[in-house]
Order: C-alpha cells, then structure tokens, then sequence
C-alpha cells in the first residue's frame, strides 16, 4: 500500500543540482523534498509527499481535514 502525506513548505532549499528542493513540514518534522513534480509550489503551500517527492499540490482546507484525520487516527491507536 503506497501513502502520500500532506505538509506544508516551510522554505525552499538552495540546491547545486538542477533539482528543486524544498523545506517541508509534517506536524513539525522538518524534512527535504523534492518539487521538481509541482515547480508552482512555494514557501507556505501545501503539497502532498510520497516517496520523497511532492507529487500535487493542495489547498489550506483539503491539508487540514487530512490532517485532522491522521490526527483522529493516532489517536485511535491506529498509526
């Protein structure tokens, strides 16, 4: 089973390769993503991850109801 999980870009990171890196954040944990999938993406957008790379983009709304239910789940015992 594949899982894509929503963040949020925290900052974009400076890169030497012609890839596009980006600071991205899962409930706080920071990680390095790459955004060469969604090159409209910037500082504060919402994408979805998988794998290392932000596959799509998301609105504020969609990113937090998933949230929510991953939340909702955790507290279920169920992460």
């Amino acid at each position: 089973m594949c899982l894509a999980v929503p963040g949020q870009i925290v900052s974009l990171a400076e890169s030497t390769s012609a890839e596009r890196l980006g600071r991205v954040s899962f409930g706080g944990v920071i990680k390095e993503v790459s955004l060469a999938f969604t090159p409209e993406a910037g500082v504060g957008d919402y994408v979805i991850v998988h794998a290392g790379c932000a596959i799509s983009g998301l609105d504020e709304e969609e990113a937090q109801a998933a949230l929510a239910e991953f939340a909702a789940l955790s507290e279920m015992g169920l992460d």
